[in-house]
């Protein structure tokens, strides 16, 4: 998982590998690999991929698409069985879905580090965080209102994990890297999943929230060939995501007190949240990601 941040670059990958095995085997008719069509499923239940790549090649291998299907996905399990569920769906679509103990090591390694490469933002430190502060006000009255509720949302993530950190819900190893994208934020496995490996977080918001998650970091790293991304947009949705998540979604309280675990779960997807717009907001957006409003 560590050499892909995408999930969908990580099935791409696995995909590509078992359609070259596959057309080694029958006809050597290979197609291009970022021509693979691949795509996520609207379902914010479940973070599943359909590719429709079998029935790209039915005409060109004379097999029907189930029959290509089948082949591809046979080699899909035998080498990544173990953290994706693999079906086919007639005409010859195959789906693709993240199982529990993949998706959490995702979100675990979205929410403890640092999204992109540390060099491409350059983090204020010392009297410069006073001057960015100065910025940011001016920043919130010079573009809309829709960059002001993004940099809103991120600075209510940054004050949700400092206070969940001072009540010892979470440990950070140091406070300076949540504000300046260096290093792992956490020195704790956050509980993910419960003891039947599930997903603690099976709520509508927190289901949606974590779609918001995968796509916006799909878009980043993995990218389409021939679209562009609309990041206000991008940044813009995932905001409102996270503000239903909040209100629907307890983290103090009964929960903390009854549910310590679901509690960490649910402040691990607030540091992911965190960490994806704080990238967006400052390597996409170009503007200051604020630690407090």
């Amino acid at each position: 998982m560590s050499k892909y941040t995408a999930t969908k670059q990580l099935i791409h990958s696995y995909l590509s590998q078992s359609l070259s095995i596959y057309t080694s085997n029958h006809q050597n008719s290979c197609i291009d690999e970022q021509k693979i069509p691949l795509y996520k499923g609207r379902d914010n239940n479940r973070v599943l991929y359909i590719s429709d790549i079998a029935l790209k090649l039915s005409k060109s291998h004379n097999r029907t698409p189930m029959e290509i299907a089948s082949g591809i996905t046979s080699h899909l399990l035998a080498t990544c069985g173990e953290v994706f569920s693999v079906q086919i769906v007639p005409p010859g679509s195959i789906y693709v879905e993240l199982k529990p103990l993949l998706l959490a090591a995702w979100l675990q390694s979205i929410a403890i580090k640092s999204l992109g490469n540390e060099e491409e933002v350059e983090s204020p430190s010392g009297d410069q965080w006073q001057i960015a502060e100065i910025a940011t006000r001016k920043i919130a009255l010079d573009n809309s209102e829709r960059l002001f509720a993004v940099q809103y949302t991120h600075a209510r993530c940054c004050s949700l994990v400092l206070l969940a950190h001072r009540e010892g819900l979470i440990q950070l190893k140091n406070i300076k890297n949540l504000l300046a994208d260096t290093g792992e934020n956490s020195q704790e496995q956050i509980p993910w999943l419960n003891h039947n490996y599930q997903m603690r977080l099976s709520h509508p918001a927190e289901n949606h929230l974590i779609a918001e998650l995968v796509k916006v970091v799909d878009n980043l790293e993995f990218p389409h060939v021939d679209s562009s991304v609309n990041w206000e947009k991008a940044a813009l949705d995932l905001s409102q995501a996270f503000e239903v998540f909040w209100c629907r979604c307890r983290i103090w309280g009964n929960v903390k007190i009854s549910s310590p675990n679901l509690a960490q779960a649910r402040l691990g997807l607030v540091m992911a949240t965190q960490s994806v717009l704080k990238f967006l907001l400052v390597n996409k957006l170009g503007i200051f990601a604020p630690l407090e409003l």
